[in-house]
C-alpha cells in the first residue's frame, strides 16, 4: 500500500478519484506541529533552536495516520508546494518518526549532516489536482527542500520573537493585552501615515467649464464604447454624458482646454468670478469645429492572476475580503463535486506570484479561443508575462482554471454563488490573457468658440471612441456602455445648447482599501503571496484599524498610539524598506544562499538591546478619560470614555469602587460603521425583545426586516453569503443550513 498524506481532507478526497487501490489518501488538517502557545518557544541562547509541540488536535490526526502507517511499503508527502507545504511535510517526517538514514541530496547552507529522504518516503508536488498533474508528480517524486523550510521557520521564529517580546512592552507602557507583530505594523504604519495626509491635507477650488454642442442639422449618431471592466477600460476617455443629461443623436458635450492657444492647467480657473468671466464672454460666440483626429489604438490584455491580484480584483469587482477570497479559492482548488464527474479541482494553487502558464494549458487555452471565437481572435503566437513581484518564484504557476471547457455558466449550478463568481473572474481573465488584442478607433474633436469681433479665442474638446475589433472585450461582451458623438467635419458650424461652469476641490490621497493594501505592500517588497490576507485580518483583529462605510480603513486611536510609540522607539520594526530587506533575506534563505539562523541574529541583537533600553526609558502612555455628560446608571457618577485594545468604551468615574462599563460601539444601539447587509442602506442596530433578549436588526425597520440573535460580524460567509456572526464560541455562519465556523490556533492569536 502507498499512504498519500495531504493537508486537507477535501484535497484527499479529491485525489483518492485519480489513483488506484493500493493508494490511500490521509489528511493532516495542516501543521501538525508548531511553536509552543503559551511560550516562546525559541531557544535565543543557542542558535536560535525552535521547540517544536504537536498541539492536543493534531495529535488526533497522527493518531489516525498511524494507524495505517504499518501497512504502507512507501509514505509520500503531497503537501502544497511553496515554503508552507515544504515546512507541514518536514514537520510529518518528524512527527510520524519517518527513517531519515538516507538523503540524495545535500541539505541547504546551515543544515549540513541533515539526513531528510528516506527509502520509505517521498516527496511530491503539483500545482493543480488533476490526475494528469497527480500522475506527472507520482513519476518525479523529489526530496524535502530545506531551503524553503528554514525560510519558513525563518519567518515563523521572527514573528514569534517580534510578538513575544514587544507585547509585554507594550502592556506596560500603553495597555494591556495589547500584541505587536513584525509586518503587520509595517501596515499599520502605512494607514496611519495615510490618515494624517488625509488630516492635514487642505482641498483646493477650482473650475471647467463644459458646453453641450449640437449640429446644426442632426444626423446618423458616430458611436464609441467603453467597458466597465478594468480589464477593458485602459485609454478610454469616459463619458460625461450625466453632469448635463444624455444628448440627443446630434449632441454632444465638449470642455474648456485652452484659452487664445495657450493650455488652461487642471487648476488653472481658480474662482467663480474668473470662470463666470470665460461664462460671459462666451455668450453669442460662433461655435465651429476646428479639428478632427481619429486614430487606432491597441488595448492589450491583462496578465493573468497572482495571489496579489486576485485578491483586489476581488475586493474591487466582487467585493469579497482579501481573506474570503482565500478561502473560496481554497475550495475551488481542492475540489468540488460536479454531479457525475465527482469532486474536480477547479483552479490551480492560489498562492502563487508567478504569471506563468503551463505549455499544456496555453495548448487547451488555444484550442478553445480558436474553436469557439476563430483565428482573428488567436494572437500571433502565445502571449508570455514577466513577473513584477519581487521575489517571485519562476517554476510555479499562474492562477487559472484546471480545465478551460469548464465554462462557469455550465457548472454553476454546482457552485456556491461565492464560487462562481470568483471562478467566472479567473476564468474570463485566464482566457483574455490569451486572445488577440482590441482595437480602438479613438477620435479627438477640438471646437473653437469665438466672437466675431472678440479678442479672446476658447478651445473645447470632446473625446469619443469605437470598438474597431473586440478582440479580448469579446469575452466581457454586455459589460459596455455607449459613448455617442454625431459624424462631424472640420470647419462645421455648431449651435450652443447648454454653458454650465463645474466647481471642483481638489481631493485628499485615498484611504487604503483592502485592494489599495495589498497593492502597496506588493510594490514594497512587504509580504508574499501566502501573508497578504492573514495581514489584512491581524490588523482589524487587534483593534488597530477599522474600516468604515465606504470599506476603507481608518486607524483607531489604539493603532494611532501603538504606531507612534513603535515609529520612535522600534524604527526598525515598521521601517518599511528594512521590511522589505528581510523578505528579500528569507527569499535568499528559500534559494539555499544564506544560512537562516545568521538572518535571525543579524535582527534580534540589535533588538533585543534596544528592547531592554527601552525599558528604562520609555514612561507609560497616560490615556486620559474622556468626560461626558452622561451619568452612571448604577452610582449616577459621571460616565468617562476610556480606550482600551478594543476600542473606546464607557466607563464610570467612580472606579474602583463602581465597575459599571457598556459598549461605545454601540452606543443608542448602534454599531457604527455595520451597515445592513440586507438592504445596505439601514444600519445594524442593537435592540431587544419584549423579554428582554438582545437581538441585531435593521434601523430602517419595519421597511428592512433583517434580524439576527448573534451580533453581525460585516463579513460575508466564504460557502453561501450569508453574514457571518459572532458568539462566544467563534465566528460563525449565520446561515444554519451552512454550518460553516471560523477556526484559529492559540498560536495564531498570540503571534
Amino acid at each position: 500500500m502507498n499512504l498519500i498524506i495531504v493537508e486537507s481532507p477535501t484535497k484527499a478526497k479529491t485525489i483518492q478519484r485519480f489513483l488506484p487501490a493500493d493508494f490511500v489518501v490521509r489528511s493532516s488538517f495542516g501543521h501538525v506541529r508548531d511553536l509552543p502557545a503559551k511560550k516562546i518557544g525559541v531557544d535565543t541562547e543557542h542558535n536560535f533552536e525552535p521547540q517544536y509541540v504537536v498541539s492536543i488536535a493534531a495529535r488526533k490526526k497522527l493518531a489516525e495516520i498511524k494507524k495505517v502507517l504499518p501497512k504502507a511499503t512507501k509514505v509520500i508527502l503531497a503537501s502544497d508546494e511553496d515554503r508552507e507545504g515544504e515546512a507541514i511535510a518536514w514537520h510529518l517526517v518528524k512527527a510520524l518518526g519517518l527513517d531519515e538514514s538516507k538523503n540524495a541530496r545535500p541539505a541547504s547552507l546551515g543544515e549540513a549532516g541533515e539526513k531528510v529522504k528516506s527509502k520509505n518516503f517521498e516527496r511530491i508536488v503539483f500545482h493543480e489536482i488533476t490526475k494528469s498533474a497527480i500522475e506527472r508528480a507520482l513519476q518525479n517524486p523529489r526530496e524535502i527542500d530545506m531551503a524553503l523550510v528554514n525560510a519558513q521557520q525563518a519567518r515563523r521564529i521572527l514573528d514569534r520573537l517580534v510578538g513575544y517580546e514587544l507585547s509585554p512592552f507594550l502592556w506596560r507602557k500603553v495597555a494591556k493585552g495589547l500584541s505587536a507583530g513584525r509586518v503587520q505594523s509595517v501596515a499599520v504604519r502605512l494607514i496611519v501615515e495615510r490618515e494624517r495626509e488625509i488630516q492635514a491635507f487642505k482641498p483646493e477650488e477650482y473650475w471647467s467649464i463644459e458646453a453641450l454642442l449640437s449640429k446644426v442639422i442632426a444626423t446618423p449618431p458616430w458611436r464609441g464604447k467603453q467597458s466597465r471592466d478594468s480589464d477593458a477600460n485602459n485609454g478610454i476617455a469616459a463619458s460625461s454624458l450625466d453632469k448635463l443629461g444624455t444628448p440627443r443623436n446630434d449632441e454632444f458635450l465638449a470642455t474648456l482646454i485652452k484659452q487664445n492657444n495657450q493650455q488652461i492647467p487642471k487648476l488653472g480657473l481658480k474662482t467663480q468670478a474668473e470662470t463666470q468671466t470665460i461664462v460671459d464672454d462666451l455668450k453669442n460666440a460662433d461655435w465651429q469645429v476646428a479639428q478632427i483626429e481619429q486614430k487606432d489604438t491597441q488595448r492589450h490584455p491583462l496578465p493573468p492572476f497572482v495571489t496579489s491580484t486576485l485578491q483586489q480584483d476581488a475586493v474591487n469587482k466582487l467585493h469579497f475580503s482579501a481573506k474570503q477570497t482565500m478561502q473560496i479559492a481554497q475550495q475551488l482548488y481542492e475540489g468540488v463535486a460536479l454531479g457525475k464527474e465527482g469532486l474536480v479541482g477547479l483552479i490551480t494553487y492560489m498562492r502563487t506570484d508567478s504569471t506563468n502558464l503551463a505549455q499544456e494549458a496555453l495548448g487547451a487555452i488555444g484550442k478553445y479561443i480558436l474553436d469557439k471565437f476563430g483565428q482573428d481572435y488567436l494572437p500571433e503566437g502565445a502571449r508570455i508575462y514577466k513577473t513584477k513581484s519581487k521575489g517571485a518564484q519562476e517554476a510555479h504557476e499562474t492562477i487559472r482554471p484546471t480545465h478551460i471547457t469548464f465554462e462557469p455558466e455550465k457548472i454553476k449550478p454546482y457552485l456556491t454563488p461565492q464560487q462562481y463568481k470568483l471562478y467566472d473572474l479567473i476564468w474570463r481573465r485566464t482566457l483574455a490573457c490569451q486572445m488577440a488584442s482590441a482595437v480602438i478607433n479613438t477620435l479627438t474633436v477640438d471646437v473653437e468658440a469665438k466672437k466675431a469681433n472678440g479678442k479672446n479665442s476658447y478651445t473645447f474638446r470632446a473625446n469619443g471612441s469605437q470598438i474597431k475589433f473586440d478582440g479580448f472585450l469579446k469575452i466581457y461582451d454586455g459589460r459596455i456602455q455607449e459613448n455617442i458623438l454625431p459624424p462631424l467635419v472640420a470647419k462645421e458650424n455648431l449651435d450652443l445648447k447648454e454653458l454650465k461652469p463645474n466647481q471642483h476641490f481638489t481631493q485628499p490621497p485615498a484611504r487604503f482599501s483592502e485592494a489599495s493594501l495589498i497593492k502597496a505592500l506588493e510594490a514594497e517588497g512587504i509580504g508574499r503571496p501566502s501573508t497578504y490576507a492573514p495581514i489584512i485580518s491581524t490588523i482589524q483583529d487587534r483593534n488597530y484599524v477599522n474600516k468604515n462605510a465606504d470599506r476603507k480603513f481608518m486607524p483607531t486611536e489604539i493603532g494611532f498610539t501603538v504606531n507612534d510609540l513603535l515609529v520612535e522607539h522600534f524604527p526598525e520594526v515598521v521601517d518599511i524598506k528594512f521590511t522589505a530587506h528581510i523578505e528579500e533575506d528569507f527569499d535568499k534563505i528559500a534559494a539555499g544562499a544564506i544560512v537562516w539562523t545568521e538572518v535571525l541574529k543579524e535582527f534580534y541583537e540589535p533588538f533585543k538591546k534596544n528592547l531592554t533600553a527601552k525599558y528604562e526609558e520609555v514612561k507609560k502612555q497616560k490615556q486620559e478619560p474622556e468626560p461626558t455628560d452622561k451619568a452612571c446608571p448604577n452610582c449616577g457618577s459621571p460616565l468617562v470614555i476610556r480606550t482600551s485594545r478594543f476600542g473606546k468604551f464607557y466607563a464610570c468615574s467612580g472606579f474602583p469602587k463602581c465597575r459599571y462599563t457598556a459598549s461605545l460601539e454601540e452606543k443608542n444601539g448602534q454599531m457604527e460603521n455595520l451597515y445592513c447587509p440586507k438592504c445596505v442602506e439601514g444600519k445594524v442596530v442593537a435592540k431587544r425583545t419584549k423579554r428582554g433578549k438582545m437581538f441585531y436588526g435593521c434601523s430602517r425597520y419595519p421597511e428592512c426586516d433583517f434580524a439576527l440573535w448573534d451580533k453581525p460580524t460585516g463579513e460575508k460567509c466564504p460557502q453561501c453569503g450569508s453574514p457571518l456572526v459572532e458568539n462566544k464560541q467563534g465566528v460563525k455562519c449565520s446561515n444554519k443550513e451552512c454550518g460553516y465556523k471560523e477556526k484559529e490556533s492559540a498560536s495564531q492569536i498570540k503571534d
